[in-house]
């Protein structure tokens, strides 16, 4: 559950420690995207690379047909989250990109139904 609402659209570039709270609110959210979506623990990873300090780096949720990448795109934070169709944990390039706003994590269960809706997983 979520206990606080989390401006994902804030900065973190040069700034080390909103960039380690980032991810790790981003992290977090993915995981409960990954509970919203039926998954197991067993059934994906949860990752991050925080980047160089130019950049906020990205949060990954990596699973067996699913792969979704939270950052502050250079696109802006109404494309900070990429998801697509992958074929297994270790398919980094997938099918078509989809995009939706950063904010979207704070909703889990509305990420969870456009993913639904533009990916096919099955609802479970």
């Amino acid at each position: 559950m979520i206990t606080a609402w989390f401006d994902f659209r804030q900065p973190v570039a040069y700034d080390p420690q909103r960039k380690r709270v980032f991810h790790g609110q981003a992290r977090s959210r993915l995981r409960l995207l990954a509970a919203a979506l039926g998954f197991r623990d067993s059934d994906y990873d949860v990752r991050s690379n925080e980047g160089g300090v130019a950049v906020s780096g990205e949060a990954i949720l990596h699973a067996a047909r699913l792969y979704v990448q939270a950052s502050q795109s250079s696109m802006g934070c109404d494309a900070g989250i990429l998801f697509r169709s992958c074929a297994g944990r270790q398919d980094h390039v997938g099918g078509r990109n989809h995009f939706a706003p950063l904010d979207l994590l704070n909703h889990p269960a509305a990420l969870a139904a456009l993913i639904r809706r533009n990916v096919l997983l099955p609802v479970p």
